[in-house]
Parts: C-alpha cells; structure tokens; sequence
C-alpha cells in the first residue's frame, strides 16, 4: 500500500449478496411479477377445498398491546391495517418527492397528468354509479378509481426503451396524482365516525412530529416513535389507518444538514487524514487516530443523505418484495364456488368494476388529456403521440392493490367483495393486456415513421 492511497477493501460476501438483492429488487418488472403470482396463488387456492383451512389461518387472532392496553386483531387484519400503512407511507414519500423536487414541482409540467388523473377517476365513478346508483353496492363508486402504479409501470417496462421517456414520466406522474385522490377518497368516505378523543390525541403527535421537523432532526428514529404513536391513535379513532402512513411521511424532512457542495472536498480531506494515520502492522482496533476520522466520515455520509430518501430506500424492497405479495395472497382470494356465471357476470357491482377501469380510466384519461391540449394549457411529452397516450390510459385501468383495498373498506358482504375482486382482477388482466399490445403496436408504428439518419 503507498502512502498516498487510501486502502480499498475487497466486497466481501455479504455485501455481494447485498448488491445482487438490491440489484434485484430494483425491477419494477419483477415485483409486479411476485405481485402476480401471489395473486394467481390466492384465487387457485381459493377454490380448492383447503380454502376453509386458508381462511381459519389469516383470521387467527393476535394480541396487540401491553397490560390492559391490548387489542386482538386477525393476521388479515394486521396485514391490511398495520402492513399497508408501512406501504401507505412509502406512497406518501413517493408523492412528497413529486412535489418537492419531481414532476408535480413544476405546475405546468404536472398539469397534464394531473388533469388526466382527475378525469381517470371521474369517469369510472359515473360508470359505475351508472349501474349500481341508488341500489345497496352504490358505495363501491371508488373502488374503480385507483391505478395501481406497480402493475402498470411492471406492464410498461416491459417494452423497455422503445417507449418514449415522456410517456414514462406521464403515467407515473398521472398514478402519483391518483394515489394522491384515492388516499383522500379512503380518509373521507370510506372511514367510521371519527372519535375526536382519538383525532385529539393524533392532532397532538402531529404536532411532536411537525417540531422535529422544524428543529431539523434528521435522524429517522424519532419520526419512527412517533410514527407508530400516531398510526395508533389513528387506528382507534375510526379513521383507516393506514393514512397516519401518509401523515407521517409528509413530516419526514427532505433535505439534509450536510452541505454538498462542500462534501467531497470535506471526505477527500478525511480520507487523507485516515490513511496517513493508519498503521498495517497494527490491529484496526486499537488506531484511534485511524478510527475517529473514519467514524465522522460514516456519519456525515449517513446524514448527507435527506431522511426520507434514505427511508424510502430501506422500505422499497420491503414494501414491494414482501408487503404488497402478502397483500395480494391474502386479499385476491376470489371463490367462485357457489356463484353461477350468470350471476357472477350478471352482477351490477361486477359490471361497474371492470368498466370502469377497463372503459372508464382510458376514456377520462383521454378526455382530460385532449381538453388540456386542445386548450394550450399544456403540450403532450416530448415524442409522444396520441396512440402511446391512448395505451397508457388503457394502462391506468389496472387497479389492483388500490382497488381491492377500497373493495374491502366500501363492502360489508363477503359475496359483494368477492364480486367487486372478481371485476377487478378480471379489469386489471384485460387493461394490463390491452394496454400492452396498443403499446407495442404504438411504438412499433413511430418507430417505423421516424427518417432514418441516411435522409
């Protein structure tokens, strides 16, 4: 080793491993594959006779709490309340991203596809309020609303690079706006009447977590108390849940105390410091003049990362790897015994459900996209056409985790939400399909129109 050159340990194992699980988890194309399985899992084994064994082991009883404070929820439960909270905030940190520094920071840039949005959730409501308005299932109208953004951005990259990268930013720009509505739809209709005890006592942690925003602490265990602090007063006051996610995720600061212009400048100088201090004959252990410049170097690294990217990178692969597949395993459990065709087919809520995402989110995707344009408050992405537009409206149609989950909190019979699942499931293969092909034939046909570099 020369005097000059600080010393580059070789990536052991471990970290081998790390970097290939990081490398895999970084597919969106894969975790809406795991999704997909999970899902053909619940529905096969949801007709098989060891369904009644399925549903005994995801209703099982867990206590939660300690001393007197408890209370007993299912696994399904845990799953839908305390899980998806987890995913609940990543949407959230997902969403503060877009309006702090992505596309939703830059008004005429995001107004497009958060018109889009607006109008991809209209329409289905119509459509499906059309066919079920003034019965008993009319308070299914949001479950055809949400787009669910993993599926959809899994079907799109699978055209890889011929897609066009403002097509790309649209639909995740137009499924952030819609997460956006549908969290709003969930914490506005679809809750029980609130407990203003409750709502006191989570307005008070709202506040501890809003100081330790502006104190600028940046260390992330502090928001994770109080984030579970709050996700219980939510939960007790009739309020899903899963929206303190949301909450807690906006509070979660998005930049960082470490100057970056200043930062490689800083770690060059304690690096140097560090090698010029280390001693090879000797244990690591025992050169504190080696150790103390490269433990503050740890730390500034750690720091000069904002608290809420460095968050949303640790519950990623999580999130979409684990939660999300165990959602789908416990709640895409279509049973079909018992139900005929007809009345299956036949069903208002069925009907509503798939047309409104299969022809509802294309048709006010569309709609609102034209209106915009047309009125030159915003222009279509850069070297996208109406046909690739037409393909990603079909592409918001898939609806799956977002729906289901809605399915669930609108519907209080089990054959209506095994109905309403049924319509999305079958929405989300024929808009996730259709989308594709319209896709690939969109593409195809702009790359065939494009001059070649001989003309």
């Amino acid at each position: 080793m020369t005097a000059n050159r600080p010393y580059i340990p070789e990536v052991h194992k471990h970290e081998r491993r790390r970097l290939r699980w990081q490398d895999f988890t970084s597919s969106t194309t894969r975790s809406a594959m795991i999704m997909l399985v999970a899902a053909i899992v619940a529905v096969i084994v949801a007709n098989t006779p060891v369904y009644p064994a399925f549903l005994e082991f995801w209703h099982a009883d867990v206590t939660l709490g300690v001393g007197n404070v408890v209370r007993h929820m299912s696994l399904a439960h845990i799953v839908n309340d305390v899980l998806m909270a987890i995913f609940f905030l990543l949407v959230g940190l997902e969403i503060k991203y877009e309006v702090v520094a992505g596309d939703l920071s830059n008004p005429r840039q995001a107004l497009l596809p958060v018109v889009a949005a607006f109008g991809g959730v209209l329409a289905p409501i119509v459509i499906y309020l059309a066919l079920n308005g003034g019965t008993s299932t009319a308070s299914g109208w949001g479950v055809p609303t949400a787009t669910d953004i993993a599926f959809a951005l899994g079907v799109l990259s699978l055209l890889g690079d011929r897609v066009p990268n403002g097509l790309k930013v649209f639909l995740s720009t137009l499924a952030v706006a819609d997460d956006i509505i549908a969290i709003l739809v969930i914490a506005i209709f679809y809750g029980q009447s609130p407990s203003l005890p409750w709502l006191a006592a989570a307005g008070l942690v709202m506040v501890g977590l809003i100081v330790l925003n502006r104190t600028h602490t940046y260390s992330l265990w502090p928001y994770a108390i109080l984030g579970v602090a709050l996700w219980y007063c939510v939960f007790m006051s009739g309020v899903h849940s899963t929206i303190a996610g949301v909450l807690l995720a906006f509070t979660i600061p998005c930049t960082t105390n470490v100057d970056a212009s200043k930062f490689p400048e800083w770690s060059e100088k304690k690096l140097r410091q560090a090698n010029e201090a280390l001693d090879p004959s000797n244990l690591v252990i025992t050169q504190n003049a080696f150790l103390a410049p490269i433990g503050e170097l740890s730390r500034v690294a750690r720091q000069a990362v904002p608290p809420a990217l460095r968050l949303s990178h640790r519950l990623d692969p999580w999130v979409y790897f684990l939660i999300l597949p165990i959602f789908a395993l416990t709640n895409a459990d279509v049973s079909l015994t018992g139900l005929s065709a007809e009345a299956l087919f036949g069903s208002p809520v069925l009907l509503g459900v798939a047309c409104g995402l299969v022809f509802g989110k294309p048709i006010g995707v569309m709609l609102a996209s034209f209106l915009v344009v047309k009125l030159k408050l915003a222009s279509l992405p850069e070297g996208v056409n109406w046909l690739q537009m037409f393909g990603a409206s079909v592409l918001a149609g898939v609806g799956f985790t977002m729906a289901i989950f809605v399915a669930n909190l609108a519907f209080t019979s089990d054959e209506i939400i095994t109905v309403a699942k049924a319509g999305i499931l079958l929405a989300s293969i024929v808009a996730g399909t259709a989308g594709f092909i319209v896709l690939r034939f969109a593409t195809r046909s702009a790359g065939e129109t494009k001059p070649s570099q001989a003309d």
